[in-house]
């Protein structure tokens, strides 16, 4: 089993996590309906990748690479906006 660091994600360099956290926060934004910039969907993104991966492992999904991290990534991050909301008791973004 291949070992990983607490903000890594398998498949993909340091570059790749930063681009990977923006989609992941922009594609969070529109199917949520919220409403953030660049540097929140970024944050939102890498923190939603690691959310989804512990998800992902504690479900035994396996994801590699740039599609699969996306993936978790964006799930982990429509969550995170979710649960967020839920604290906060909004719906706006």
């Amino acid at each position: 089993m291949e070992g990983h660091g607490l903000l890594s994600m398998p498949g993909v360099g340091f570059i790749g996590m930063l681009i990977i956290g923006i989609l992941a926060g922009y594609i969070a934004e529109k199917v949520t309906a919220s409403d953030h910039g660049l540097f929140t969907n970024l944050l939102v993104g890498i923190a939603g990748s690691f959310v989804g991966g512990n998800l992902a492992r504690l479900l035994n999904v396996e994801f590699y690479g740039w599609l699969g991290n996306l993936i978790v990534a964006t799930i982990g991050a429509v969550l995170l906006i979710w649960i967020w909301r839920r604290v906060v008791g909004t719906s706006s973004g």
